[in-house]
């Protein structure tokens, strides 16, 4: 008989093979128990084993005179900006963006992100080398796309920091960010920081790199009063409609955006309904600033599995049969977003600002998985969870001279209390067989000084100390209908401090060249998911793992010559206690030492005053360097990634025409740590879209996937029988229309 594999991804089929895990539901997580439907240890088994069958920039460089002073830092803004600066070299970056010194970073502006063929901000992002996507469940409107920045794999959205406006958004469990509920049109621009010097200025979570998203405000649009509106249709029954408006009086603005999608999806059992929305007012002098931003999101959707090439008891290859089937055809899962953040900036003396803002985040996940049949007892679970994350981040960014050189100081305070909350029953209505409960308390101070040594050098070196309280609490009703007999995890209470370092320079050779080399340490603390897989199901679980830390060392250049521009670099970085599922012992673990490093290459040239072509290659390598998989890659990564692109405006801007390509290389099923299975095939796809202005009417029409491509960049291996897996097909051909208006 051919081993099954669970129709589930990774963090999925943790939920089933071991304690209490993950649940990847199209780009959130809800967390299940196993430990609350397992009849017994040796049941446990049996099934646990049944299933497991962009353009270059950022020159952070400050000058000597004074024509190179610093920008003052925006209330919402990110904290790189101001950490750099620009000498007035031509390799330099503009005074207004972001930058580490040393490090490699990426721009995504708002006109890139509206002449984009492809249709959500994953899609954009992709085109930045280093950037690789993982896509569950059809990945319509980027619902469950995962990014990827140097080669985590399964653990990607843990080991990548997003922020909204320089505002960490990252939860304390697995669910990473949820990009799809960001309405593409209230972006201003995406700022990419690659490598782990931004754990320094943010803390967790920025092993692999920082997406910061800096969205518009009312002050953007420049008019007393704006309006815009936009319509959508397209394949896969997708319907959408995009609605913002901004107003300006005097020292005040305020904006609004809102966004609703609907789609049938891919897949059996895939359609998406989804709501968006985001408004802010703000209040703007010289020497005061402040702003009040809220937004919220609504997702429904539901959850089609995978697809196996050996059906349990059939031997059936339903991803080559029925590619567009369901493996979980029941399964489905909501998600409520509300978020509010303010604060302020003051002036306090020339050349130095406080900065203070504050949040609250509260997020409510519901998840049914009734099983392939409905009311199967050993199948079904429920899942309802909270959590919710107050912040308060005040700093003060002081630029002045430095024993008479120029200096930029950026120096703060961060507290993060968060509070979790899940019942794991049988069904809807059912009292919880585990409740969880867990707090979670962060305090942390740093410190980054950038120093400009010469007129063409600049040096910056920071730290940052960080302590994490927490408690863990599993509470287990053996009343509850279906208890199984699986214990109770044992509490934890940790109190651990942990520190992040920062050393970068960059030298400009002359206006046209350029060379940067950082070195970084920097850690990441187990999430919540984690902690409560983090043990054998047939045992107590005890919340308990280690820290996972990581140093990172990079060096490259920055060429400008005329209309070209490229930045290459090469990075290596090493990890001790990476927190890993392990497929052999069904649970979470601390991994023996793991090694990746690679180079990313970017390029743009302006051909003529209408064309402009760009481009990207990485070569990313991510493997296990001691323990029993040394020597092997991890999987869900890529060695070698490429993006090429043209603009070209064909007639000003009544019709502009815009073609891009990725390629992916192959790479290890999720699951395949061995490295025996056969590998996820390399594809690429090619997106295709013409667009236009007329007076206040806009339209476009994009084709993605142009040559109908068969493709699954995700798939979770047997863990014994060779060829046996669940893949994750994504769509071909699709087409899509939008048009509006501007007021």
């Amino acid at each position: 008989m051919e081993a099954a594999i669970c129709p589930l991804p990774s963090c999925l089929l943790r939920a089933f093979a071991a304690p209490p895990r993950s649940h990847h539901l199209r780009g959130y997580i809800v967390t299940l128990s196993s430990k609350s439907f397992l009849p017994s240890a040796a049941l446990g088994l049996s099934f646990a084993a049944a299933c497991l069958a962009g353009t270059a920039l950022v020159s952070p460089a400050l000058a000597q005179d004074a024509s190179a002073a610093l920008p003052a830092i925006n209330v919402d803004a990110t904290r790189l900006v101001g950490t750099g600066g620009n000498a007035g070299s031509k390799t330099g970056a503009p005074a207004n963006s972001i930058g580490i010194v040393g490090a490699s970073t990426t721009v995504i502006t708002a006109e890139d992100i509206a002449r984009a063929p492809g249709q959500t901000v994953q899609d954009v992002l992709a085109t930045v080398p280093g950037v690789q996507l993982r896509n569950l469940y059809g990945g319509v409107n980027g619902a469950g796309s995962v990014v990827d920045m140097r080669g985590f794999g399964a653990f990607a959205s843990a080991n990548t920091l997003i922020l909204i406006n320089g505002r960490r958004v990252n939860d304390i469990d697995l669910a990473g960010v949820d990009l799809s509920t960001i309405p593409l049109q209230s972006i201003e621009r995406i700022e990419v920081t690659k490598g782990n010097s931004g754990a320094v200025l943010y803390g967790d979570n920025a092993i692999g790199g920082i997406i910061n998203i800096v969205t518009k405000t009312g002050a953007s649009s420049g008019k007393p009063i704006s309006m815009r509106t936009e319509a959508g249709v397209g394949s896969l029954n997708q319907r959408l409609g995009n609605v913002s408006a901004s107003i300006n009086a005097g020292p005040w603005s305020s904006s609004v955006f809102g966004n609703a999608v609907s789609s049938d999806g891919y897949r059996v059992n895939n359609a998406l309904r989804q709501t968006n929305g985001v408004g802010e007012v703000r209040y703007s002098t010289p020497d005061f600033s402040a702003f009040l931003n809220l937004s919220a999101d609504n997702q429904s959707l539901g959850l089609p599995g995978g697809r196996a090439t050996s059906e349990f008891g059939t031997g059936i290859n339903r991803l080559a049969t029925d590619p567009r089937g369901a493996a979980t055809p029941f399964d489905h899962a909501d998600k409520q977003g509300k978020n509010a953040t303010a604060g302020f900036t003051k002036s306090l003396w020339d050349g130095a600002e406080l900065i203070v803002d504050g949040g609250v985040r509260d997020k409510q996940q519901q998840g049914s998985f009734p099983g392939d049949l409905p009311l199967s007892p050993f199948n079904a679970r429920y899942v309802d969870t909270s959590l919710q994350t107050w912040s308060i981040t005040p700093r003060l960014s002081i630029k002045n001279s430095f024993f008479g050189l120029r200096s930029n100081i950026l120096t703060g305070v961060d507290y993060y209390d968060s509070v979790y909350g899940s019942n794991r029953s049988r069904y809807a209505g059912d009292a919880p067989t585990h409740v969880y409960n867990m707090k979670q308390q962060t305090l942390a101070g740093y410190w980054q000084q950038t120093i400009g040594l010469l007129p063409s050098t600049d040096f910056s070196y920071g730290g940052r100390i960080q302590n994490t309280k927490l408690q863990a609490r599993d509470r287990l009703d053996m009343s509850a209908p279906n208890w199984f007999g699986d214990p109770q995890a044992s509490p934890l209470n940790t109190d651990e401090t942990n520190h992040a370092l920062h050393v970068g320079i960059e030298h400009r050779i002359n206006d046209n060249f350029a060379v940067f080399a950082r070195a970084a340490q920097a850690f990441r603390t187990p999430n919540v998911d984690e902690r409560i897989g983090s043990g054998p199901f047939f045992a107590p679980g005890t919340f308990d793992l280690k820290t996972q830390t990581s140093y990172d060392v990079e060096g490259g250049i920055r060429i400008h010559g005329g209309p070209l521009d490229i930045q290459s670099s090469y990075y290596d970085m090493r990890l001790k206690n990476e927190i890993h599922f392990s497929p052999a012992l069904f649970y979470n673990i601390n991994l023996d030492p793991t090694h990746r490093y690679g180079s990313e290459t970017s390029a743009t040239l302006r051909a003529s005053d209408t064309v402009r072509l760009k481009g990207g290659f990485a070569y990313t390598r991510a493997v296990f360097s001691e323990g029993p998989f040394a020597g092997n890659d991890v999987p869900l990564v890529s060695r070698i990634t490429a993006y090429g692109g043209v603009s070209w405006d064909v007639w000003q801007r009544y019709l502009v025409f815009d073609a891009t390509v990725r390629y992916w290389g192959a790479r290890r099923m999720d699951n395949d740590q061995r490295n025996f299975q056969p590998l996820i095939p390399a594809n690429a796809t090619v997106d295709l879209k013409l667009s236009g202005e007329y007076d206040r009417f806009f339209w476009s029409f994009s084709v993605n996937n142009l040559f109908d491509v068969l493709t699954y960049d995700y798939a979770i291996a047997s863990a014994s029988t060779y060829g046996s897996f669940n893949a994750y097909p994504l769509p071909g051909r699709t087409y899509m229309l939008k048009a509006g208006m501007t007021f």
